[in-house]
């Protein structure tokens, strides 16, 4: 029997993100999405007609055995007391990132899973990026000998500032750049490098009329030696390589976004042909001066995240990212506001 599943929220992450990628998953099924906005309730049922349309989420809970899995797509400060909600009422969840506005919540939600026996998975869908994918078999396979520095950018044109909780300077909302888009960029690094020893950051708030931070530099020392260099910004009006990825036999540089959240939005899902498949223009560059030739991109591939959710819960598989991994990204996170604020370096604990 499929897995029925519960999706929190139909704002961007729930419609172009959540909502796509569950429908895609073999043994999974969109049972039930809540949503209080009429428009949003229309949109689910034009899309999704076989899902019930719930208005609140105090619904699920009152239902014994309506769902095996919740999905958390709601903004940021509604994460935690969501995510306890569906682990107190026995089913496992999903929480889009990043998972909450502090790591000390973050470690409460963890304890409450590990009480109720229940998974907690973060959504860090980018991790299934076809060039991180690519970088990621590229730095694993020793075909760059040893990553001296990672640079890795999400920056985008955005010189309005727009009415949003992702723009909130209110730390319960966890808005600002930092926590937005790097979110992905710090589990990026951590994921393929560890944990780091030290961090360092720049942080500043530049549009005007915003009240969150837009623009920002981070950078990691990992244990192993790396370098991590990481830039998030609204207001880059021109945008500089994806990933430019520096090793002592040969370096990989990346120009420009991985496709899927463009395919998504266009209404495109992993069941179209063609879906996640980068176009050889788009390919990124590998080699040293003189000898560099084009690097083809592996497919992107978000519902893999999914795929990992399910054999997880079916078949007890270790899970496709851990709450570990978003606690040590709150960290960092935490550890970078620190720094920019006392323009200093941060050690972390190990």
């Amino acid at each position: 029997m499929d897995l029925r599943v519960a999706l929190i929220g139909y704002g961007t992450g729930g419609s172009v993100f959540h909502a796509p990628l569950i429908s895609s998953v073999p043994g999974m099924r969109l049972a039930a999405v809540v949503t209080g906005s009429p428009e949003r309730q229309r949109a689910v049922r034009e899309r999704y007609p076989e899902a019930e349309v719930v208005e609140n989420a105090d619904r699920l809970w009152g239902a014994s055995g309506a769902c095996d899995l919740v999905v958390i797509a709601a903004p940021n400060r509604q994460h935690v007391p969501l995510a306890r909600a569906a682990l107190t009422s026995g089913v496992p969840v999903v929480v889009d990132k990043p998972v909450a506005a502090s790591a000390t919540e973050a470690r409460s939600l963890a304890a409450l899973s590990a009480v109720r026996g229940l998974p907690v998975f973060p959504f860090h869908n980018r991790r299934w990026d076809g060039d991180y994918q690519t970088a990621w078999r590229l730095v694993t396979s020793g075909a760059l000998g040893d990553v001296q520095r990672w640079e890795s950018r999400f920056e985008r044109w955005r010189p309005e500032v727009k009415k949003s909780w992702k723009e909130s300077a209110d730390p319960r909302d966890a808005g600002g750049i930092l926590y937005d888009l790097g979110s992905h960029l710090i589990d990026q690094a951590v994921a393929l490098f560890g944990r780091p020893t030290r961090v360092y950051a720049e942080i500043d708030t530049r549009r005007h009329g915003a009240t969150a931070p837009d623009d920002a530099f981070v950078a990691l020392t990992h244990p192993g030696g790396t370098r991590s260099h990481l830039w998030m910004s609204a207001t880059a009006a021109q945008l500089g390589p994806r990933f430019r990825v520096l090793g002592s036999h040969a370096s990989y540089t990346a120009p420009g976004m991985d496709g899927q959240e463009e395919q998504l939005r266009a209404g495109l899902t992993p069941k179209h042909p063609g879906y996640g498949i980068a176009p050889p223009e788009s390919y990124g560059l590998l080699g040293t001066p003189g000898h560099e030739a084009p690097e083809a991109t592996a497919p992107g591939a978000y519902q893999d995240f999914y795929a990992g959710v399910l054999r997880t819960l079916r078949e007890d598989a270790p899970p496709p990212v851990t709450l570990t991994d978003a606690i040590n990204g709150l960290e960092v996170i935490e550890a970078a506001t620190r720094s920019a604020r006392e323009t200093t370096v941060i050690e972390l604990d190990q």
